[in-house]
Parts: structure tokens; sequence; C-alpha cells
């Protein structure tokens, strides 16, 4: 048995910024980390993003092995007893630890036809694997157009690719952006080359050789030489759930310490799921900025900080030339107010909820995140018509 004082149990950014915010407090504790992944803590973001932007291989790495923590890799947790602190994995290895940390993240879901020819995108493998792909062939189906599915387009496209995107929504992130935003994403996706196929659902993939065959259900099939898949995720949730840990409607249930429903046992990332006070609600997140300051402070409260989680993360992604940063709920079913610069070009964009502010998404505008968590923070009221009565209105955000 491996045993340490402090066992992490994923291997994403989440596991890494813990080990650093141990190491904060506790220099010499041992840490352990087991990860299903194969590759060692990464950047995620870098794998649809700046990896296609000519930034060197070697950025990706969080270099998790600086904070001295052993690193058991390519290891599935298979089952966890709260009582014992003993986690084994599928070989019979087991660990235990005084304090654990479950930060397992998810699993890509899958389409219930082909198989391995659908890369489902998620990993570094899965980078390595399309980067080589890139590289000798030309024609590309994306399937799936939120995040992922939307940067892997505009990365393939940005590197001469052909690509096609297919999606069964109206418009690109349909259910994260105003329709008005989505529907110009279509229209600019066109204008870099990419055909884009809204409201169209795969019905079966076929392959040969290395070419495939995209059948949908409107009847139309395409050729492809590389299929990738975004359609969203699977919370891992069948170990805190056999370990008879409480979970929620979208991941493990954490107070404001970040502890689970078991003494001495964390949880932080993608899977969990969180009350923040400016929402006044428990969300859940799956994005780089929530997994490091959530991750981070996981660990701090393992090594004895006991603070408080009260921290409103935002995200943000690169579409082409355009980019944003955003924080809060972005729905596009709630009501929301656009105060453009340039329309479509540079702008802010409110969501509310009970004449408050409950999102803000900063479309081409920079460093306002601060801002933004500051509006949300506010009672209130808002009124989504204000927006459009005078520039002078005291709660816009200036850009």
């Amino acid at each position: 048995m491996e045993t340490y004082k402090y066992l992490i149990i994923g291997g994403g950014m989440a596991a890494n910024a813990a080990a650093k915010g141990i190491r904060e407090l506790d220099a010499n504790g041992s840490i352990g980390v087991v990860s299903l992944d194969t590759d060692p803590p990464y950047k995620r973001p870098y794998l649809s993003k700046g990896l296609w932007k000519n930034k060197p291989f070697d950025s990706v790495w969080l270099h998790t092995e600086d904070t001295n923590v052993n690193l058991h890799l390519g290891r599935r947790i298979v089952s966890l007893d709260p009582e014992k602190m003993i986690a084994r994995d599928e070989q019979g290895n087991e660990y235990q630890g005084k304090e654990i940390l479950l930060a397992t993240a998810g699993t890509p879901r899958r389409l219930p036809f082909g198989g391995d020819a659908i890369i489902y995108f998620r990993s570094l493998e899965d980078y390595r694997r399309l980067s080589a792909m890139a590289g000798t062939r030309q024609e590309f189906a994306v399937i799936g157009g939120g995040f992922i599915g939307a940067e892997i387009a505009a990365a393939l496209a940005m590197n001469g690719k052909k690509v096609t995107l297919i999606f069964p929504e109206d418009g690109i992130g349909a259910r994260v952006y105003p329709a008005e935003i989505s529907q110009f994403l279509n229209d600019y996706y066109r204008q870099k080359g990419v055909e884009v196929l809204a409201g169209e659902q795969i019905s079966d993939i076929s392959s040969k050789d290395d070419r495939h065959v995209v059948k949908l259900k409107s009847g139309r099939e395409l050729a492809a030489d590389g299929i990738v898949a975004g359609i969203g995720l699977g919370l891992n949730l069948d170990l805190p759930k056999v370990s008879g840990i409480k979970t929620g409607d979208s991941g493990i249930e954490v107070d404001e310490h970040l502890h689970t429903s078991r003494p001495h046992i964390y949880a932080a990332g993608d899977v969990v799921e969180f009350y923040n006070p400016d929402l006044g609600k428990r969300i859940h997140l799956e994005h780089e900025d929530n997994a490091i300051v959530m991750g981070r402070q996981a660990g701090r409260n393992m090594a004895g900080a006991d603070e408080t989680f009260t921290y409103l993360p935002y995200f943000y992604s690169d579409l082409f030339e355009l980019g944003y940063e955003a924080i809060g709920e972005l729905d596009s079913r709630l009501k929301t107010a656009a105060d453009w610069a340039e329309p479509f070009q540079k702008g802010v964009i409110y969501y509310f909820r009970d004449d408050r502010v409950c999102g803000v998404l900063l479309w081409n505008v920079w460093d306002k995140v601060p801002a933004a968590r500051e509006l949300i923070a506010q009672p209130g009221p808002f009124k989504a018509g204000d927006i459009d009565a005078k520039r002078s209105v005291d709660w816009k955000i200036a850009f």
C-alpha cells in the first residue's frame, strides 16, 4: 500500500493546483497523485487554443513534479473506503491518505456509432492524434457547436483545413449566447471557410481505410479524413456515489470549505457542485479558472487553512480573431441586453435574472472581469431596458 499524508485522485489542472496549494502551507508532507491520464498534469485549454497557434509543445506542462509529489499515471481508482481512507485502482493497488481530494473531472460523452473513428477531444493524447492527422490530411468534420467544437473548428480552419461544423442547434453556442450573436457566429465561421451545418444531427458514421462518411438525419452525406466531437462531458461520479459521498444534480456536493459529506475528503474542479454567494445558488463549472482557484483552495484547506471558497470563476474562448471573457450565468434563455462599441466586434452583454445582473459576456473586451464580478455581486435592481436609456447608466462596464 502507498501511504500519503495527502492523496489526490485525478490528474488535471485542479489536482496540480491542489498540490501547489498544499505546498504553500506544508513543505514536506507526502503527496500522492493518482491519475487515469498517462501524461502528467498539463494546461488543458492549450489543446484547443495555444498549441494550434504555434505555442511550443513544452509550454503545455504544469510541472507538478516540482512540488515533490509521487505521480501514479494511467491508473483508474475503482473504489474508495471513506472509513479507512483507502483507494484501490483497477490493478488492485491501494493508496491511503490522511486527507483525500477528489478531482476526477469528467469523460466526454460519446455517440452510439462511429467507434474509434471519432476523436472525442479532451486529452493531450487526443491533441497528439488530431495534430498528426492534420499534418497529412485535409478534410475534417467537427461535431458539436459548443466550446470545444467551435474552438477546434476554428483551429483546424486557421491551419488550412477544410472543416464542416455540424450541430443540432440553430447557431454556434446557441445555449450560451443571445440568438443574434449565435447567428452572427454562423455567418462569421462561413466567411472563414467553415461549412456550418446548423440544425443537423448525425445518424451514422461509416469508415473505409482512412476515410469516413458522416450520414445526417436530413439525408445528406459528407466525406471526411478525420472526425472530431465535442458533445459535452459526463462527470465521473461513480466513485463518490459507490463510496457514499453525497452528490447533487451536477456534481459532488461540497460546503464552503470544499469538504464533501465525508470527513477529511475534499473535492474540486469540474466534478464539483458548490454554492456561490454572489449568484445565491449552487453552481457547477467546467473551466480553467474554476479548476485552478478551487484546486488551490482545496489544497490549502487539506493542509489546515480552513478558508472559505466564495470565488466566482470566469471563463474564456478564442474564435478565430474574436475572443471573450465571461463570468456568472450565461444562458441564452435569460433576458439579455447588449452594449456595443462596435456591433459583434466589441461590446458587453448583460444577462438578467430577477432584475439582477447574473452574468456578463465581455465580447472582445479585456481586463474587465473584476468589474463584472463586482456588478454580479450587487443586489440591483437593474432593468434590461435601462441599457438603452443613456450611455451614462452607472452600472455599465466601461470599455
